[in-house]
């Protein structure tokens, strides 16, 4: 039988009955129903998966729950509701920065860990925080606008 593993997914206690091996994207959305966070190549070289865990960007694809365990993680259900937005998701919609939106999740949660560190970046710092997302839709121009908005409009 599996040990219960405790953390805090979203400013949520949370226990989940996993193995410790388990990748934590699997347990997001398989377990949580959180599917913020996209499959995408699996190897955590798309940033698809992005989350944060205690603030800093991490590829949940390829980061196991063992090394969460009694940790915080915040996932893009977790930045704002439908009625009260984030400031980079309400950004990100009047840029029009997503395409297919695929992508978006990882980049949103990536920029969120630039802003919280760096609260007024430049063009460069935004595309070097961003520079090994992977986005098939080439809408990379539109998501740099997106983050220099949600600076702007803070």
């Amino acid at each position: 039988m599996t040990a219960p593993t405790k953390l805090q997914v979203n400013g949520r206690a949370v226990t989940v009955a996993a193995e410790p091996d388990t990748p934590l994207l699997y347990v997001l959305r398989n377990d949580l129903a959180l599917n913020g966070a996209k499959f995408g190549c699996g190897l955590g070289q798309c940033g698809a998966c992005t989350v944060l865990v205690d603030g800093q960007p991490v590829r949940s694809c390829v980061t196991d729950l063992s090394a969460v365990a009694g940790r915080s993680v915040t996932t893009l259900e977790g930045l704002g509701t439908a009625d009260n937005l984030h400031k980079l998701q309400r950004a990100f919609i009047a840029e029009q920065a997503a395409q297919c939106g695929y992508c978006i999740p990882g980049m949103i949660m990536e920029a969120k860990a630039l802003l919280d560190r760096m609260p007024e970046p430049a063009e460069a710092e935004i595309r070097n925080a961003l520079a090994d997302h992977l986005c098939r839709c080439g809408t990379h121009n539109r998501i740099v606008a997106a983050v220099q908005r949600a600076v702007r409009e803070g």
